[in-house]
């Protein structure tokens, strides 16, 4: 029972992730593939065989690279599923070493957040951010959090009237 205990204490103070069986994940979940937090793009289950389990073929794509990953695991085993947050912010300022400087509805701001660049799916998205905040226009841009990692992901032109 102490397990248990241990696994849920650590749970609650917020980790990177958290236990479900592979036979309840779905298309356009989340999982960890090799430690790297995914979205399912596709899943097939064996049927059971000599040994025993169905077994779960999972095809999913990095959600900051967008590189392919596949896992193969029993279904009734437990797999990491990572916990994914977005949150819009402000841009206040794109530096000339490709950081943003960016504002929460809070008014906190943040430095420590790169544009998009080669090593994510989302270079051609960087590019299209600098250009729209090097044309003078407000800007909000959504950035995707999981497992230690953070990527903007999408933008939009903030209403006329905003701040």
């Amino acid at each position: 029972m102490s397990d248990y205990e241990v696994e849920a204490q650590a749970e609650s103070t917020g980790s990177d992730t958290y236990p479900l069986q592979c036979s309840a994940l779905r298309k356009g979940g989340h999982v960890v593939i090799k430690g790297h937090p995914c979205k399912v793009v596709d899943m097939s289950t064996s049927k059971t065989g000599k040994h025993g389990h169905a077994k779960v073929h999972l095809v999913a794509l990095d959600i900051f690279t967008g590189k392919k990953m596949e896992d193969l695991c029993p279904s009734t085993h437990n797999v990491s599923v990572p916990n994914v947050k977005r949150e819009e912010y402000q841009v206040l300022d794109v530096t000339e070493d490709g950081y943003f400087s960016l504002m929460n509805q809070a008014n906190e701001v943040r430095d420590d957040i790169k544009l998009p660049g080669s090593e994510t799916q989302y270079e051609q998205l960087g590019q299209e951010i600098k250009a729209a905040y090097d044309d003078g226009k407000e800007i909000l841009v959504t950035i995707l959090f999981s497992m230690g990692e953070q990527c903007a992901v999408a933008w939009k032109e903030m209403n006329s009237g905003g701040n």
